[in-house]
């Protein structure tokens, strides 16, 4: 098997949509010979910020001298990017081989009466044993929805992160702000701490889960947290406190931009904190130095293009949407805004619109790569009342090419709405700029 029929045998397993549970994910670990016991994992979910938590995590990791893997979703561009080792993708030479041998176990299950595996859950698998063969020492595992269906949730972490918990995936993951974090507090195990960032309710119910499996718990704003001091447009100054670890304003610099990448970097050092106590490789200098290069491609990220200035950001859910609008009103609140618009159709879309929007903004809307797009006539129509200017093209490349005009270097511009947009957006502002 080459990487394109990997890809097409993957897009082929779209058929079977999204169905949770463990069952089908268990049996195909059996069959590969339960590679995911065979290193120590870091359990990241979340509504937002787990991407962002999962990658400060592997930095750190990393930066410590550790042999890492780390399984995120979704991709921007490519499926090999979801499964990387020590900061590299999986090559496409090694995802085909990998693939090919899962599909030999998924025909076995099929033959023997099982279900057949989902992609996700070939994925999932595909990574459990790709990191079992390279060997890593540590794996920061992202949940891909949820938590206690998720076929993530077949491991056995050192430490379980939730980062929050808002509305979201309602519809598979039961129809209430509790019933979602009934979900992530899932992924907590018997005797293995927790830390969050959840409040209200979610802390709550993540709390009496907690206390049902024995498990720490260490809450963001109560155990610790971290304090904002300056950004340079480039990179933020922040503090980290606990008073609980007995630490006092530790200063440490974040290269993730963003009002939202303060709570996130706090889940991460205090993470890395409660590691230490299993692994003394892990420090809080490993810690600042990593949190000082640690990159994750199109959360408000920014770019610079001939002179252009272009925030690109996965903002895809009201809550997203939100922090994405205070971090830009923190950072550029003197900018004039261009912003490249495109959202699914099942999103909340005239909620986010109402957050994001100004009244003085020039907006262009297009169409995210994905089946489930709004068209841009629609989005259009609904983005109009909102702004003083408004245009409309289907094709993305031709959406990005207005947008930089209409920026035209002395304006601000902002891609977000999905993560199904930006990522190949993004890939064409790079090539520009090669």
């Amino acid at each position: 098997m080459n990487y394109q029929e990997a890809i097409s045998y993957l897009e082929g397993l779209k058929i079977f949509g999204i169905r949770l549970g463990l069952s089908r994910i268990t049996r195909l670990l059996e069959l590969l010979g339960e590679p995911q016991d065979r290193y120590r994992t870091i359990h990241v979910t979340g509504t937002n910020g787990k991407g962002s938590v999962s990658a400060m995590l592997e930095g750190i990791l990393r930066r410590s001298g550790i042999h890492t893997g780390f399984y995120s979703s979704p991709h921007l561009v490519s499926y090999t990017e979801r499964i990387r080792v020590d900061g590299q993708t999986i090559s496409e030479q090694e995802f085909a081989d990998g693939v090919a041998l899962i599909r030999e176990k998924a025909e076995q299950m099929a033959a023997e009466g099982d279900e057949y595996p989902t992609q996700f859950e070939v994925l999932t698998a595909l990574s459990f044993y790709y990191f079992a063969k390279c060997q890593v020492e540590y794996a920061v595992i992202e949940v891909g929805l949820g938590g206690t269906l998720d076929s993530t949730n077949v491991i056995t972490p050192e430490v379980s992160v939730i980062t929050n918990v808002t509305f979201e995936h309602a519809d598979k993951l039961g129809g209430t702000l509790a019933s979602i974090a009934e979900n992530k507090a899932g992924i907590i195990k018997e005797g293995v701490p927790v830390v969050t960032a959840a409040t209200g309710e979610p802390l709550a119910i993540i709390r009496s889960r907690a206390e049902e499996k024995n498990a720490d718990i260490f809450v963001a704003g109560e155990d610790f947290s971290s304090r904002f001091l300056s950004c340079d447009g480039r990179t933020q100054k922040l503090e980290f406190t606990s008073e609980l670890l007995g630490v006092d304003k530790e200063p440490y610099e974040l290269h993730l931009l963003g009002r939202h990448q303060v709570e996130n970097s706090s889940l991460a050092v205090m993470t890395c904190t409660l590691l230490h106590n299993i692994d003394e490789r892990i420090t809080i200098t490993h810690v600042r130095e990593a949190l000082r290069i640690v990159s994750w491609p199109a959360r408000f990220e920014l770019i610079e293009l001939s002179g252009q200035k272009v925030l690109i950001d996965g903002a895809h859910n009201p809550a997203g949407m939100r922090v994405l609008r205070q971090s830009l009103d923190d950072i550029f609140p003197a900018e004039q805004r261009v912003l490249l618009l495109g959202i699914l159709k099942d999103k909340d879309i005239d909620t986010m619109l109402d957050i994001l929007l100004r009244p003085t903004d020039t907006v262009v809307v297009t169409m995210p790569q994905s089946e489930r797009a709004d068209s841009a006539d629609d989005l259009l129509r609904r983005v109009a009342p909102a702004v003083q200017h408004v245009e409309s093209f289907a094709d993305n490349r031709e959406a990005l090419r207005r947008a930089l005009e209409l920026a035209n270097k002395e304006r601000l511009l902002v891609i977000a709405g999905s993560l199904y947009l930006v990522g190949g957006v993004r890939q064409m502002l790079l090539a520009r700029k090669d």
